[in-house]
């Protein structure tokens, strides 16, 4: 009973027992220079950079449903990739194809890989272990080739090309679909928010930490591992959608096991557990390689290495860690 308790009050993975650090006094502060940035940004950034911010933001959202496996439910799974992408092909076929209303195409893809989500982790999350993994492996491999084999209907090898939604209350097409993905980021943020502070949230704490005695208190395991697994999946097939909107290109090729292993390098980096570790993972693993392919076009992989392996051995909890350890700090010191 009290170590199931315990779980329940255990912070997210980043946060060290016991540490019970007051509210920054800077907090709305920067909340709110945040949301001006946000806001000012798209009309003083060029193009290509509008572009790139606005896929670090489709990359949040992915990052946000991968974290709630793998940092808050402790599993493992290599295939959001895969989500990520019938979400894209989902959205990019109704449009393509059959002339659906881009808003209409977003529920569509979030249903999709809900569904999927639910039925690839159901079997899997009632074993421990590595199977989830595995069937999650599985999917990421299938999904490129089967791809290409729908030809007629998801344009094979060739792909799909998906006119920008356009401009609307003054704003030209790239600033309209930043504000659109801004919108669904910031609702997919305060989403996971309020999961991890509710009921299910301090259960897969509690499983995660203590799975035996949690089940012996009535949390159903499979029940709410699989809950967590289909919605971690529709925020990769949410964040998919946005991708189409934004890149208004997709193909098979884009939606590989790279693809899965870069999210997974993005939550690591970011740090697990954590609600800014997803935002943070997201600019380390798009905007950082980015900008060192301007300088090298061999850099962007070597860079992405040397940053994993230096925050593995020097922030284990991430740079959302490595960010709170160092502002509590100088808040220390100043105190």
């Amino acid at each position: 009973m009290n170590a199931v308790a315990a779980g329940h009050r255990r912070l997210p993975v980043g946060h060290e027992a016991g540490d019970r650090r007051p509210d920054w006094p800077w907090r709305r502060t920067s909340l709110a220079l945040v949301a001006s940035a946000a806001v000012v940004l798209p009309f003083t950034l060029p193009p290509y950079r509008l572009f790139q911010l606005t896929l670090v933001l489709v990359y949040t959202v992915a990052l946000l449903g991968l974290d709630l496996v793998v940092g808050r439910s402790g599993r493992l799974s290599l295939g959001h990739g895969a989500f990520f992408g019938v979400g894209a092909y989902t959205s990019a076929v109704l449009i393509a194809q059959f002339g659906v209303p881009y808003p209409l195409t977003m529920p569509a893809a979030a249903l999709a890989t809900f569904g999927l989500g639910w039925a690839a982790g159901r079997p899997a999350l009632r074993l421990r272990g590595l199977y989830l993994a595995m069937v999650t492996f599985a999917v990421a491999v299938v999904l490129p080739p089967l791809l290409k084999r729908l030809a007629g209907l998801t344009g094979g090898a060739m792909g799909l090309t998906v006119p920008a939604p356009e401009g609307l209350l003054g704003l030209d097409d790239d600033q309209w679909v930043y504000f659109l993905v801004l919108m669904v980021t910031a609702a997919a943020f305060a989403g996971m928010r309020g999961l991890a502070g509710s009921r299910p949230g301090r259960a897969l704490t509690a499983l995660r930490e203590h799975p035996a005695a949690a089940e012996t208190l009535g949390i159903r395991a499979a029940t709410h591992m699989t809950a967590a697994f289909a919605w971690s999946a529709m925020y990769a097939g949410v964040a998919g959608a946005l991708y189409t909107w934004t890149a208004g290109f997709v193909s098979p090729d884009s939606f590989t096991l790279a693809l899965s292993i870069t999210l997974l390098a993005g939550v690591v980096i970011g740090g697990l557990g954590t609600l800014a570790g997803p935002v943070l993972g997201a600019f380390a693993v798009l905007a950082v390689p980015a900008v060192a392919q301007e300088f090298d076009p061999a850099a962007p992989g070597i860079v992405s290495g040397l940053l994993l392996l230096l925050i593995v051995y020097v922030a284990p909890a991430g740079l959302a860690g490595l960010l709170r350890r160092t502002l509590w700090g100088l808040l220390r010191r100043r105190a």
